[in-house]
């Protein structure tokens, strides 16, 4: 970050891009115990990481309204109306990140006491897997204003999408076998779409990286998907 003559001013951007940093790696630990609550049948842990996501609906707050602030005070431009306007964009998406590691947590509770099939932990761990790598490397590219790790995210998502695609399918095959597993495999497929969709949150912060960096909007489409909705 450049040297800025006020130096209020650049304590206000350093501010800012450390609040997006602790939102973070609140987010992604909030993402990955939910996924433990899930795979271990831990209510409690759900219950935790329920309680922990008003942390992350805090600041994302803080986050706003300092933003808010800096604009008004400082009236920035180039480089500095743009670190300002990705910490908006950034923070809105790790709130939705949390968010949908809230609603994982709310599946484990309510499939607590129902067990299934190794193979389909074994596609949930993996599709979690996947989703918790590209919020890992996606804040590490805020971080460091790596351009290749944005690329490497946007370039991943196709493989979520196939991944969720598969576990999907697996699922409704288990629910046409056995309707009994319907309710079971029903929460199941709502855990898979929530992850995927952290991916995809994921992809819109690389985006904003990527403007951040270059000062351009990213050019490029996304890849087509053939993924499949509920």
């Amino acid at each position: 970050m450049a040297q800025h003559i006020v130096t209020s001013f650049e304590d206000d951007l350093i501010g800012l891009a450390r609040s997006i940093a602790e939102m973070g790696g609140h987010a992604e630990q909030l993402v990955e115990r939910s996924i433990t609550a899930l795979l271990r049948s831990n209510p409690d842990l759900a219950h935790e990481v329920i309680a922990a996501d008003k942390k992350v609906d805090a600041l994302h707050r803080q986050i706003e309204e300092r933003a808010i602030l800096v604009i008004a005070r400082r009236q920035p431009l180039a480089q500095d109306l743009r670190e300002t306007v990705a910490a908006i964009r950034i923070a809105s998406d790790l709130e939705r990140i949390g968010d949908l590691g809230k609603n994982i947590a709310k599946r484990a509770i309510a499939i607590q006491s129902q067990s299934f099939s190794q193979k389909v932990r074994v596609g949930v761990e993996h599709l979690a897997e996947l989703g918790l790598r590209q919020v890992k490397t996606v804040l590490d590219a805020y971080a460091t204003r790596d351009l290749v790790k944005t690329q490497e995210v946007c370039a991943k998502d196709e493989e979520i999408d196939a991944v969720y695609n598969s576990l999907f399918r697996e699922l409704l095959t288990y629910m046409m076998e056995d309707p009994r597993t319907i309710s079971m495999c029903t929460h199941l497929l709502f855990c898979a779409k929530n992850i995927e969709r952290i991916g995809d949150h994921a992809t819109n912060i690389a985006e904003t990286v990527h403007y951040l960096i270059t000062g351009q909007q990213w050019s490029e489409p996304r890849q087509s998907s053939t993924r499949v909705d509920i």
